[in-house]
């Protein structure tokens, strides 16, 4: 798709009455009637939380906020759409529907943007946004058919705000499309190359990480969870269930409970539902973190602060929505954009005032969904050609395992390095060389009495070499005696071993810094 994106522009002021006038009173239907939600009479304060296109209509989740101070949330259908984050002004006519002021009708106008300022967004800059919503205008006889969207933006200072768009051609529904800064009215779409889709990506990582948090938080909360009437049969058999399937140090010492371990650890829900299977038969932590969502969210009450549940549900369809196709096809690459940092960080969310057991436990589900995405983000992000043509996939994950009466989080990051494949034209297939594989193998984890360590180690044509880091300097010192121990073990595997050394504190960082094997082979 080519041509050019028009800002829509500012009302006039001389026309604020017709507009006021043409939506004043406009009914907003409510999915689920309510009876008596705003007292006869009263205003309401709502906001738009989420907007979604159903054929000629549009779903909205609203925030509302009664006089009282009470909140909660309802969803609604409009024949108009109201962007995310427009403020309303509210009536309840009837149980069934609610009715938008002449005030509101004026203010949603201008929810979004309706001009760019050049000062801000230069001439040339490359916007990245994802459609909301589309819509065909009334034909005016003699001129093109025109479509009308909404978009909200991913990138530049403008994140998450929303531009009313208007192109010659249909934008389809919960696309990625980027466009060229012409003026302060005018976009030229460009078509997304490989470059850009990683953008989103990175934009989506960076979005994911900023709501993440420490999954062992999380699962010593579900390890002493106190029995209540809030805690339903299904919410208990949703715990059992998560914690059932966390692996212990024995298991993951064995090549069939590592794989196992791996397979479960929830980087690869998506794949298993593109390719048909139903993993609720057997243990996955994102799942069983997204079946623990589920059976919270029904047991909160209604009068509760409703934005951990919020932001719980926009989780649990985020993924699925937006990577899910990418997080099954690992093995096609696109350029390889800059290293994101590993392990990731540990992040405790304390209890906030106010705040209900269930209702905390909810956040950090939410939170710790978010910290299983961001391991898969990062996965996509460091899959990519290297700048000397070599194929790079990596798989970034996180396992909680069990030790003693400890839950220690295990960080694991795989990458799997090809070098290019050098063909000749008459060469018969079989007669080929096969294709070298470089791995690197990354383990992050924190367990007492050793304190925090991170290893890294490579393979390449059966030859081993790693690097241990202790921050302790008594773990790295009994480290350093057990090396001798350590490359004889390796040897008996059969593996010819390089260096193996030992060091206290924590990897350097940075591009350059890991361990680097050439590919050519100076013993040969």
């Amino acid at each position: 798709m080519t041509g050019e994106m028009n800002i829509l522009p500012l009302p006039q002021t001389a026309s604020a009455p017709s507009r006021a006038q043409a939506v004043s009173g406009e009914l907003l239907k409510l999915l689920t009637p309510m009876e008596g939600l705003i007292t006869a009479g009263q205003t309401a304060r709502g906001e738009v939380l989420s907007l979604k296109q159903a054929d000629q209509t549009f779903q909205l989740l609203l925030k509302v906020t009664l006089d009282s101070g009470r909140q909660t949330t309802v969803q609604a259908t409009s024949n108009q759409p109201l962007p995310q984050g427009t403020s309303l002004a509210i009536t309840q006519p009837s149980a069934g529907n609610l009715a938008v002021t002449v005030q509101q009708a004026i203010a949603s106008s201008v929810a979004s943007l309706t001009r760019l300022d050049t000062a801000q967004l230069p001439v040339g800059t490359l916007l990245q946004g994802k459609v909301l919503t589309s819509q065909v205008m009334p034909q005016v006889p003699g001129q093109p058919t025109v479509f009308r969207s909404l978009v909200s933006l991913l990138n530049t200072a403008l994140s998450g705000s929303t531009l009313s768009i208007d192109s010659p051609q249909p934008l389809r529904i919960g696309t990625l499309l980027s466009a060229m800064v012409q003026d302060t009215q005018t976009l030229k779409f460009v078509p997304l190359s490989s470059r850009q889709e990683q953008l989103a990506v990175t934009q989506q990582l960076v979005s994911q990480q900023s709501r993440q948090g420490s999954l062992d938080g999380l699962i010593k909360l579900l390890q002493n969870l106190p029995a209540s009437d809030q805690t339903s049969s299904d919410l208990r058999a949703a715990v059992d269930k998560l914690l059932a399937g966390l692996p212990d140090v024995r298991q993951l010492s064995t090549p069939k409970g590592l794989a196992l371990a791996l397979a479960n650890s929830g980087m690869f829900l998506e794949s298993k539902l593109l390719a048909g299977q139903t993993p609720t038969l057997a243990p996955d932590m994102k799942g069983d973190l997204l079946k623990l969502i589920a059976q919270l969210t029904p047991a909160l009450p209604t009068n509760t602060n409703l934005n951990a549940i919020i932001a719980a549900n926009t989780l649990a369809q985020a993924m699925p929505s937006f990577v899910r196709s990418a997080l099954g096809m690992l093995g096609q690459v696109s350029a390889k954009p800059l290293p994101t940092s590993f392990p990731l960080p540990k992040r405790l969310l304390q209890s906030q005032d106010g705040e209900s057991d269930l209702e905390h436990l909810l956040r950090l589900a939410a939170a710790a969904v978010s910290r299983l995405q961001s391991h898969q983000l990062s996965s996509l992000e460091q899959t990519g050609v290297t700048d000397d043509g070599r194929l790079m996939s990596t798989w970034q994950l996180e396992i909680p395992m069990r030790n003693m009466q400890d839950i220690v989080p295990l960080q694991v990051k795989f990458q799997r390095e090809e070098a290019p494949e050098k063909e000749q034209q008459n060469e018969r297939r079989d007669e080929r060389e096969p294709k070298q594989q470089l791995w690197r193998v990354e383990l992050a984890f924190d367990m007492e009495p050793l304190g925090p360590l991170q290893i890294q180690a490579q393979l390449i044509k059966g030859s081993l070499s790693g690097q241990l880091w202790a921050e302790r300097p008594y773990t790295a010192s009994l480290i350093e005696s057990n090396l001798a121990s350590l490359r004889d073990r390796l040897l008996s595997s059969g593996l010819n071993v390089g260096d193996l050394d030992c060091h206290l504190g924590t990897p350097p960082q940075g591009a350059k810094t890991r361990l680097e094997q050439r590919w050519v082979d100076e013993t040969a």
